[in-house]
């Protein structure tokens, strides 16, 4: 389907630019054409536009959720992802899940790591017209050190798994490196902290020194790649920052020395707690341990006064979502980084909005062209029911979303996606949710 001229009339236009929401007209193709009377005088006498009454809707940009995991399909622990996945058929389903995404309201994506070549292959066959789904860019396997990420002992001590690839030397990480350019990768991640058994730490520990880091955003950078990290640590923050780092994900647990790096400067920031936000709220509900949920919304309220003193000093935000587990199925819950935003960083609806939006666009690395209503910018665009402006929630209500556009093509929200049955061996099948023992089953104490 190709662009087509469209007016959208007496919704509220929220363009991201900073500038207030008003009601006005708005006009685009393939890219906004105008807005107000402009907007109504570009559509007059025209027999091709198509026009939509947004009465009580907001129009705003699509969505640009900033971390994303496409590839994973909701797995619910790391031994499903790592040893319960083929190469073809997760590609199969990440173009089945991606439409989730799509008609979430997400226009745009980052993925910042892979198993096998997925998200690779799928954000080509998206750009290619193959199938349909967000715009994407994408990393491949994250890099580790043999201590781990927060898939613990599963990492191994050398070679690559799931989504990851070890490297144990200085060269091995610039080779690695400049195979994933080779590769086409948009991005290359650091996995920079981790977890092992009986640590102490709060958060993770880092598991890379600064000369590592160091080396990977300098060869990064060389190869005109830039670089991010997966920070859950105040330390790993800090040198993140000072080795050269084009954005941090998470930046938990900060101090004063890491607060002073990423404002000194202004690496983008992309918190990433809705995992732990869903944990946190309804871990009850879906059998998580009491631990966790404690744990997590510790993290999230702790964390989030450092955050917001970061974004308070000009520290750009993005939101996402770490949308692909079992806590964060696709479609679902890309609107809860907005209300963390609001809510516990006491960010104002359209600010949080801006951060999903506009600041997203360095995500995708288009900065300029995408996340915003300008006239000339990309028209992706979603009619939402009610003011946002207010309420970032109503972007979750189920049928909020009554339009989507990418690049002013229309996206089929309205037929149902086919539905899933079950794989063979793609889930991790348990024997048991608890041992089965006497006191359990017979009640014997």
């Amino acid at each position: 389907m190709s662009d087509r001229a469209t007016l959208i009339e007496n919704g509220l236009v929220f363009d991201a630019t900073g500038s207030a929401a008003v009601v006005q007209p708005i006009a685009f193709d393939g890219e906004i054409a105008a807005t107000g009377q402009a907007a109504l005088d570009w559509a007059d006498g025209r027999n091709d536009v198509v026009r939509i009454d947004a009465r009580s809707c907001t129009v705003m940009p699509g969505l640009i959720d900033a971390h994303c995991h496409i590839s994973f399909d909701e797995p619910h622990s790391n031994d499903e992802l790592f040893f319960h996945r083929r190469e073809g058929l997760s590609a199969l389903v990440a173009a089945h899940n991606v439409r989730k995404v799509l008609r979430a309201g997400v226009t745009s994506f980052f993925d910042a790591d892979t198993i096998f070549s997925v998200s690779l292959d799928l954000r080509d066959a998206i750009e290619g017209g193959v199938c349909e789904g967000p715009r994407m860019t994408c990393g491949g396997n994250a890099l580790f050190t043999s201590v781990g990420g927060t898939a613990g002992i599963l990492v191994p001590d050398e070679g690559a798994i799931g989504y990851l690839k070890v490297t144990r030397t200085k060269d091995e990480i610039v080779t690695e490196i400049r195979r994933q350019a080779k590769r086409g990768v948009d991005w290359i991640k650091i996995h920079v902290t981790g977890l092992i058994p009986r640590q102490r730490a709060e958060g993770e520990i880092q598991v890379w020194n600064l000369d590592e880091l160091k080396l990977a955003a300098d060869t990064a950078h060389e190869l005109g790649l830039p670089i991010t990290g997966h920070c859950r640590n105040a330390s790993s923050t800090r040198d993140a920052a000072r080795a050269g780092f084009d954005m941090i994900l998470h930046a938990t647990y900060m101090d004063e020395e890491a607060l002073d790096a990423v404002i000194e400067r202004k690496v983008p920031i992309v918190p990433t707690l809705t995992l732990q936000a869903v944990l946190a709220d309804h871990g009850d509900k879906i059998g998580s341990s009491a631990f966790l949920k404690d744990l997590f919304a510790k993290e999230i309220a702790e964390s989030s006064i450092q955050l917001k003193r970061a974004y308070d000093a000009g520290v750009p935000f993005l939101c996402g979502t770490e949308s692909g587990f079992s806590l964060t199925p696709y479609g679902e819950w890309h609107w809860r980084e907005l209300q963390i935003f609001v809510e516990n960083m006491g960010l104002t609806p359209e600010q949080a909005l801006i951060c999903a939006t506009r600041e997203g666009a360095r995500a995708i690395k288009q900065e300029g062209r995408l996340g915003t209503l300008k006239k000339g910018r990309i028209a992706d665009v979603i009619v939402v029911d009610g003011d946002v402006t207010r309420d970032v929630t109503l972007l979750g209500r189920p049928g909020a979303i009554r339009h989507v556009f990418k690049g002013g093509r229309p996206v089929d929200i309205d037929t149902p996606l086919p539905e899933r049955t079950a794989l063979p061996s793609w889930r991790v099948s348990n024997y048991s949710a608890i041992p089965a023992t006497r006191a359990a089953t017979l009640g014997w104490r």
